[in-house]
């Protein structure tokens, strides 16, 4: 299949397509435009959108929480995911020399090549097809992105908690992972000075972590639980 096939849009303008996927080493080789302008247009429009989807389906959020919400759902973990989706590995321009060092695969690159991949559909065929884009392939991790949209504050709650009386050492260790690679589980540990105390589960790490820490704090307002330091 080809990139507009993954996509589901076929440009009207092949070099737009062309300019996105190009990075700046393969340009510097052949003279050609690569794809940093378009990437620098492409982080607003994502930006706007994600902003807009999430104020219109998400109204009890605070200015704060779609803040923290949009943050995750534009970051370079989540763009990189969106462009394994659609094998944007295979199509990335890039010089032999970063191709020998399997470059095509950076997580960075392939995140801006999104980015200029939004703009380009913008100049080609208008905000409509940005957003329709954007959506497709982002919307899961938005919806998902206000569910965890607390996540932050577990872990950072849980060490001011224990620290007010000294230094206190915390840790989180995955003890098991559940499921195949696309859709894992993992169970992290949660240990404080060396002893384990709750564990949490999540669809990546970093959610079980929260869910730990989490379990933690709700064991110390409830006073079931006391930790010396």
């Amino acid at each position: 299949m080809s990139l507009e096939e993954n996509i589901g849009y076929e440009f009207k303008d092949k070099r737009l397509l062309e300019e996105a996927i190009t990075h700046t080493s393969y340009a510097h080789e052949h003279g050609t435009k690569d794809y940093e302008k378009l990437e620098f247009l492409g982080d607003s429009i994502l930006e706007f959108i994600s902003s807009k989807y999430l104020f219109k389906h998400f109204p009890k959020l605070n200015e704060g929480e779609l803040t923290k919400a949009r943050a995750t759902v534009v970051c370079e973990d989540s763009l990189y995911e969106v462009a394994k989706k659609i094998d944007m590995p295979s199509y990335v321009k890039v010089s032999q020399g970063e191709l020998n060092s399997n470059g095509n695969h950076n997580k960075a690159v392939l995140a801006d090549t999104i980015e200029a991949l939004i703009a380009a559909m913008y100049f080609d065929g208008g905000l409509e097809q940005s957003e329709k884009f954007i959506i497709e392939n982002l919307k899961d991790a938005m919806d998902n992105a206000t569910t965890h949209v607390g996540d932050k504050d577990f872990k950072s709650a849980l060490q001011e908690k224990l620290q007010v009386n000294g230094e206190v050492m915390i840790e989180y260790n995955v003890i098991s992972e559940m499921g195949p690679d696309h859709d894992k589980t993992f169970e992290v540990e949660l240990s404080i000075n060396g002893k384990p105390y709750t564990t949490g589960i999540g669809k990546s790490k970093k959610h079980a972590e929260m869910d730990a820490a989490k379990n933690m704090l709700q064991l110390l307002n409830d006073n079931k639980i006391t930790i010396v330091i």
